[in-house]
């Protein structure tokens, strides 16, 4: 019979990370507003790029709005708008953080929206509303809403219909 190998057991204590793993994780937390607002203006600057080959006239406001979030665990995701005269669409939001959730995450720590022109616009009713029932916890997140201001979710959504409405969800 072959003898079994000893597995050393090392704690939290002995495990060191590697330079390159906490620069790795410090770049990833050191984000800032204006690194995110680049991404956002960037998202939509390609998709405008887009728009512009289009002669119809239903194109004209695709692309007009980018979103760009970071996440709890550092990464970013961007997002742009899609606004069709018949009425179908969604915000640049949405589209954001669809790319987030296919990516597993699910917790947003910093958002923002904005024209390629670099106007922030803060997120519409339904985008805070999306951004909240995503995961709870996204209530603190820090949403930029222009002229170096951001506010918590909380603070942008401050009264939480599900805590008037009588029935179980």
């Amino acid at each position: 019979m072959p003898k079994s190998a000893t597995v050393p057991v090392l704690s939290t204590r002995d495990y060191q990370p590697s330079d390159a793993q906490r620069v790795a994780d410090k770049v990833k937390m050191e984000i800032n507003d204006e690194v995110l607002l680049k991404c956002a203006i960037e998202a939509t600057k390609k998709a405008r790029q887009v728009v512009a080959t289009r002669q119809a006239r239903y194109w004209q406001f695709m692309g007009y709005v980018g979103a760009a979030l970071v996440t709890d665990q550092g990464n970013v995701y961007t997002g742009i708008n899609i606004s069709l005269i018949c009425g179908i669409g969604f915000c640049a939001e949405h589209s954001a953080v669809a790319e987030m959730i296919k990516n597993g995450e699910t917790k947003i720590r910093k958002i923002v929206a904005a024209t390629a022109e670099g106007n922030v616009l803060p997120p519409c009713g339904r985008c805070r509303e999306m951004i909240y029932q995503i995961d709870e916890s996204n209530s603190d997140t820090a949403v930029i809403i222009g002229n170096g201001d951001k506010q918590p979710l909380r603070e942008l959504l401050p009264h939480n219909w599900q805590n008037y409405f009588d029935k179980s969800l």
